[in-house]
């Protein structure tokens, strides 16, 4: 499966039903879909067994934060911070268990910092809110930033993984750090194992929907401005090999023959039925693409009516920048509320 980048941009998206009679012929595409995309980034290895190391613990106003370093794939560590709500914040079910949430930070150098310390910047720092209103809170350090910066490299440069790992990719090497990361969180006493969901802004809202696709532990996905399609694109290049950040290698080539091998809304729609929210803006000059976004919502959200699961599909537009402001966020919360807290239907 692959596109004309040409014909794409003039005749527009690939329909997702196109073809589809009934939801037997929509998991025969979306296995093709799958396969596809697994090919793309690389692969996503078999896990062991997760452990961990706690490094330290802090008590914060109404929760604790635990420094920690959990195992992922080939030998590697993930940093992270674990956020404990204390039992004084609701959120407990009869059995004395949370929902749980990853927080991806978004592309900065401080990582699960950005998203859950006070110190984070603003509107960035949803971990932090999402303790205070009773989850169980795991925030990574991706590959390339925080504890995970390549020793005398700048925060997101990818070089040394690719020369460790050329037939891999950073999407691969994510999805698979994130899976341990579930693993993590099912492990914990504590966690609702089935009420687990995903939160991302920017490099964090792709990584989330792309983990989505992949694990269907997964119960809901928040995705604010992180989703990129190549249709309507000015700069597709952005995906394949760069001189900092590398995704995905192999869309070089492609794009070398004017080709790409999926579209995003493809790759969102892995995660159907699962309930998930996207934001984006108008004024986003990082991916300024609005209209094409907004189709691609259009045909996700037609997938999801045809799974009669159209309340469990949310896309919201402003006029605004590439951010994740006040408003934004409130409903993003509720949305996780309705789907991952014990009484919301």
């Amino acid at each position: 499966m692959s596109y004309n980048l040409y014909e794409l941009n003039q005749r527009g998206l690939p329909r997702l039903l196109e073809g589809v009679k009934n939801v037997e012929d929509w998991k025969v595409k979306r296995s093709g879909i799958r396969r596809q995309w697994l090919e793309v980034i690389g692969g996503v290895p078999e896990r062991a067994p997760v452990s961990w190391n706690v490094w330290s613990e802090e008590k914060e106003r109404d929760h604790m934060r635990i420094h920690l370093a959990y195992s992922t794939a080939y030998g590697d560590t993930v940093p992270a911070y674990l956020l404990v709500p204390d039992d004084t914040v609701a959120g407990q079910d009869e059995a004395g268990r949370r929902p749980a949430v990853l927080a991806l930070h978004p592309t900065h150098e401080s990582g699960k910092a950005n998203v859950s310390l006070s110190t984070g910047r603003d509107n960035r720092r949803y971990g932090l809110e999402l303790v205070s209103q009773g989850y169980i809170v795991l925030a990574p350090d991706a590959l390339t930033a925080g504890e995970r910066i390549y020793e005398g490299l700048p925060g997101f440069h990818s070089d040394p993984f690719y020369e460790r790992h050329p037939t891999w990719s950073t999407v691969g090497k994510n999805a698979v750090d994130h899976q341990y990361g579930i693993d993590l969180l099912c492990s914990l006493d504590g966690v609702a194992a089935d009420k687990i969901g995903v939160i991302g802004h920017s490099f964090g809202g792709y990584n989330a929907y792309f983990l989505a696709g992949l694990d269907d532990r997964i119960q809901a996905v928040v995705s604010s401005c992180g989703f990129s399609p190549f249709y309507g694109d000015h700069r597709p290049t952005h995906w394949g090999e760069r001189d900092w950040y590398t995704h995905l290698p192999a869309i070089t080539d492609y794009l070398s023959r004017y080709e790409v091998p999926f579209e995003f809304h493809e790759i969102a729609a892995l995660a159907a039925p699962i309930p998930s929210f996207h934001y984006f803006g108008q004024s986003d000059t990082i991916f300024p693409h609005w209209k094409a976004i907004g189709e691609c919502m259009e045909e996700l959200y037609g997938l999801y009516r045809f799974l009669d699961a159209d309340d469990c599909f949310q896309s919201v537009m402003t006029v605004r920048e590439h951010d994740f402001p006040p408003d934004i966020r409130s409903m993003a919360y509720r949305f996780l509320d309705r789907f991952l807290k014990t009484g919301h239907v």
